[in-house]
C-alpha cells in the first residue's frame, strides 16, 4: 500500500511544483507523508460537502485542485473558515495535497485536458516560460586527470542534461605554459615555456552548482593553477501556461461553443462574438484566466476558450474580432479532476480513488 508521500512524489514527478505560479501554494499541504493510503479522492476545492464525503468514504488522502489555506491563516477555528475544512480533516487523518497551477500547465494537464476535449491539437503554450539559466563549465585537463576531474564535477552535479546524466564534451588539444617565479608546475619545470597534451572537458549545470564544481574540479586536478572558463547560457524555454492550437477541423464560434458546453458538462456557455464565424485557431487557459486575452490577441487566434471573463475584456475581444467562449471555472476544470482520479487509480492499483460525487458548480442554472 503507497504512503501520501510515494503519492505526493508520484503527482510532483507528474506535475512539478517548481512550475507552479509565484503567487501560489501548492503539494502536501496536510497530513503525515507517512500514513498508507488506500482510498483517494480528487476534487476541484475542498469544501465542507467535499470534507463529508471524505470522511464518510474513510478516504486517506484528497488531491484537491485548489489549494487549501491558500491565502494562510493565522488560526483554525471550528465554525470559522478555514477551521471548518482543516480541522475535520485533521481529526480523520485526511491528508490533502494540491498540484493546482502545475496541473494547468503541466504536459497531460488541465489545459492538455481542455485542448484534447474541444479537438484542439498540435498545441503549444500561449504564454511560453523561460527556464532557468544554465552555465557551461570547460577545464583543461592532462590525460591522467581526466576521469578523475569528471569524476568530481559528475559529482557536484555538473553535466545533467534532462533525464540524462554525466554529461560530457571532451576535445583534445595542446596547452601552454611558462610557470613564474614561485611556481611549481605539475610538467615541466618554471622559468621555461612547456607544452602538455591537454583535453578540453565542458559540462552544463545550473547556477546553483557552479562555486561547488569549481571547488571539486580544483581538489581533483593536479595543476597547481587549473585552466577553467565559465560561460553563462541563454535561457531556453521550458512549457508555460495556457495552449493554442488549430482545430483538427474549422468550424463556427458556435459549433465550438456548443462542443465545449457537452465535453465540459457545462450549465451553460457564454459566448462573445458572431456565432457563424469560421475558427480555426483556439486559444485555451483554464479557470481564472481572462488576462490571457492579451495573449490569444498575440498568437492571433481566431477564438480564446477560458473559465472566467471580465465585462471590460469582452468588450476589448469584442473590438478586436477575437471570439471568446466562456464555460465557466469549474467546467473548464472539473473534467481534469475526474481524468486524474482515474490516472491514480491506474498507477496504483491497490488504491480505491475516486472523483468528489458531492462537489457541485456553485454557479449552476437558477
Amino acid at each position: 500500500m503507497p504512503t501520501v508521500a510515494e503519492i505526493a512524489a508520484h503527482l510532483e514527478a507528474f506535475a512539478p511544483a517548481q512550475t507552479a505560479a509565484d503567487w501560489d501554494n501548492v503539494g502536501l499541504l496536510l497530513g503525515d507523508p507517512a500514513s498508507p493510503v488506500e482510498r483517494l479522492m480528487t476534487c476541484l476545492t475542498v469544501t465542507p460537502d467535499v470534507v463529508e464525503e471524505a470522511v464518510a468514504e474513510r478516504a486517506n488522502l484528497i488531491v484537491s485542485h485548489h489549494p487549501i489555506l491558500f491565502r494562510g491563516a493565522k488560526r483554525l477555528v471550528a465554525g470559522k473558515g478555514d477551521g471548518d475544512v482543516v480541522l475535520p480533516l485533521a481529526k480523520a487523518g485526511v491528508a490533502v495535497y494540491s498540484p493546482h497551477t502545475a496541473f494547468d500547465n503541466c504536459p497531460g494537464g488541465v489545459n492538455d485536458i481542455l485542448c484534447r476535449r474541444l479537438g484542439v491539437e498540435a498545441t503549444e503554450p500561449l504564454r511560453p516560460r523561460e527556464g532557468p539559466r544554465g552555465y557551461k563549465l570547460a577545464v583543461y585537463v592532462p590525460d591522467g586527470d581526466l576521469a578523475k576531474v569528471s569524476d568530481a564535477l559528475f559529482g557536484a552535479g555538473a553535466g545533467v542534461i534532462g533525464k540524462y546524466t554525466e554529461c560530457s564534451f571532451r576535445v583534445p588539444g595542446k596547452g601552454t605554459f611558462l610557470g613564474g617565479e614561485g611556481s611549481n608546475p605539475t610538467v615541466g619545470q618554471a622559468g621555461r615555456r612547456e607544452e602538455a597534451d591537454e583535453w578540453r572537458l565542458e559540462v552544463v549545470l545550473p547556477e546553483a552548482k557552479v562555486a561547488g564544481a569549481v571547488r571539486a574540479l580544483r581538489q581533483a586536478h593536479s595543476y597547481e593553477e587549473p585552466a577553467y572558463d565559465i560561460y553563462q547560457l541563454k535561457a531556453g524555454l521550458t512549457g508555460g501556461e495556457g495552449r493554442v492550437g488549430d482545430l483538427a477541423k474549422p468550424t463556427t464560434l458556435g459549433e465550438l461553443a456548443d462542443r465545449a458546453k457537452r465535453e465540459l458538462a457545462a450549465a451553460s456557455v457564454q459566448v462573445v462574438g458572431d456565432l457563424s464565424r469560421p475558427v480555426k485557431k483556439v486559444a485555451v487557459a483554464c479557470g481564472a484566466a481572462g488576462e490571457f486575452l492579451v495573449d490569444s490577441l498575440r498568437a492571433e487566434a481566431d477564438v480564446f476558450v477560458t473559465g472566467e471573463l471580465r465585462f471590460h475584456d469582452a468588450l476589448a475581444a469584442r473590438a478586436a474580432g477575437v471570439g471568446v467562449i466562456v464555460p465557466g471555472h469549474y467546467a473548464t476544470e472539473r473534467p481534469a479532476v475526474e481524468e486524474l482520479a482515474a490516472k491514480l487509480a491506474a498507477d496504483f492499483p491497490g488504491v480505491t480513488a475516486w472523483a468528489s460525487r458531492r462537489e457541485r458548480d456553485p454557479l449552476g442554472p437558477g
